[in-house]
C-alpha cells in the first residue's frame, strides 16, 4: 500500500520542444512597426524628390513581395508574404536608392535581395546578411554610375559626404533638415530619428547597437578625421549618408546581428570602426553599407566570444 501511494505522488514531467518562452508579439507585428517607423523618412523623401521617388518605392516594394511569392510558389513552399518581411526589405532597399534610379534597376535589386540573399539561404531567419544592404552593394558594384547619380529636377552637385571627402564642410543645418542630395530615405535625420524613437518605445530595438556604433564612429572621426572635435565636421558626418538609417534600421536587424548584450556592443564597435575606415581612408565617400555587411559576416565569430549563458548552469567550484 505504501508503494502504491508513493507512485500516486510521483509527478510526470513532460518536456516539449522549444521555444519554451513565448511572447504575444509576432513577426508580422514587428514588421508592421518597422514599416510605420520608416514612413516619416519615406514621406519626406517623396515630398523632397517628387512623385518619381514614390514610384521607385512602390515598384521596389511590389517587386520584392512578388519575387518572394513566386519563389515560394515555384519551390512548393508555404507562402509567407503575409509576415510583411518582404515589404520591409523592399522599403529599406528603396530608401537606399537615388531618387532618379531607373525602374529596371529597382527590380533587379529586389530580385537580388529576396531571391539571392534571403530565399536561397532558407528564407526569413536564415539569411547571413541584411538583404536590402546586400542588394544595394550589388547594385553599386554593377551600376556604379546610376547608383551614385543623385541629381534630380536638373539640380546637381556634390553630395555632403563628397564635400567632406574633399575637405569642405557642408551646411550642417541643411543636412539635418534634409535639404541635400542623397538617397530617398537618408537625407532627413530628423525623420529617421522620429522613426527610431518609435521603435525604441515599442520595444522593437534597443540602443546598444546604434549607441555603440555611433559613439565609436565619433571617436574614430575625432582621432583620424583630421578636424579633431570640430562640431560642424562631426555633425556633417553623422547627418550625411546612410549612417543614421543604417545604425537604427539595418544594423539592428534581428537575424543578422548578435543576440547577447555583450555581442551587440562588440558588433556596434566593429561597425563604427569599419565605417570610419571606409570614410576616412577608402576612395569612396560612404561606407555604412559595406561596414554593416562585413559586420554581419563577423556575427558568428562575435557570438563565439560572447555566447549566451546556459540556463541553470552552475560553475563548478574548485576543490568541490
Amino acid at each position: 500500500m505504501a508503494e502504491e501511494k508513493k507512485e500516486e505522488k510521483t509527478l510526470t514531467l513532460q518536456v516539449s520542444s522549444n521555444p519554451h518562452v513565448r511572447d504575444s508579439i509576432t513577426t508580422q507585428k514587428i514588421m508592421l512597426y518597422v514599416i510605420l517607423a520608416l514612413l516619416p523618412a519615406t514621406i519626406y523623401g517623396v515630398v523632397n524628390f517628387g512623385l518619381y521617388a514614390l514610384l521607385v518605392v512602390l515598384v521596389t516594394v511590389g517587386a520584392s513581395v512578388l519575387f518572394e511569392f513566386l519563389y515560394e510558389k515555384l519551390m512548393h513552399q508555404k507562402i509567407t508574404i503575409s509576415d510583411c518581411s518582404a515589404v520591409v526589405t523592399g522599403l529599406l532597399l528603396a530608401l537606399n536608392l537615388p531618387p532618379r534610379i531607373p525602374i529596371w534597376v529597382c527590380i533587379i535589386g529586389a530580385f537580388f535581395a529576396i531571391v539571392v540573399v534571403k530565399m536561397l539561404f532558407g528564407g526569413l531567419g536564415q539569411n547571413f546578411m541584411n538583404p536590402a544592404l546586400g542588394a544595394r552593394c550589388f547594385l553599386v558594384i554593377s551600376f556604379a554610375g546610376r547608383m551614385t547619380n543623385f541629381a534630380y529636377d536638373a539640380v546637381s552637385g556634390p553630395t555632403p559626404l563628397a564635400m567632406l571627402k574633399s575637405g569642405e564642410i557642408p551646411n550642417t543645418l541643411s543636412m539635418v533638415l534634409g535639404n541635400e542630395m542623397g538617397t530617398i530615405g537618408e537625407t532627413s535625420v530628423i525623420m529617421i530619428v522620429i522613426g527610431a524613437c518609435f521603435l525604441i518605445l515599442m520595444g522593437v530595438i534597443d540602443l546598444r547597437i546604434p549607441a555603440s556604433y555611433i559613439l565609436t564612429f565619433v571617436i574614430f572621426i575625432i582621432i583620424f578625421g583630421g578636424h579633431g572635435a570640430n562640431p560642424y565636421y562631426l555633425t556633417a558626418h553623422l547627418a550625411g549618408g546612410g549612417l543614421m538609417l543604417g545604425a537604427f534600421f539595418m544594423a539592428t536587424d534581428y537575424v543578422t546581428s548578435p543576440i547577447t548584450t555583450k555581442g551587440k556592443i562588440i558588433f556596434g564597435i566593429i561597425l563604427g570602426i569599419l565605417t570610419g575606415v571606409f570614410r576616412c581612408f577608402a576612395s569612396g565617400a560612404e561606407g555604412v553599407s559595406y561596414a554593416i555587411i562585413l559586420g554581419n559576416l563577423l556575427v558568428p565569430l562575435i557570438e563565439r566570444f560572447a555566447p549566451l549563458k546556459c540556463f541553470g548552469y552552475v560553475k563548478p567550484q574548485k576543490g568541490g
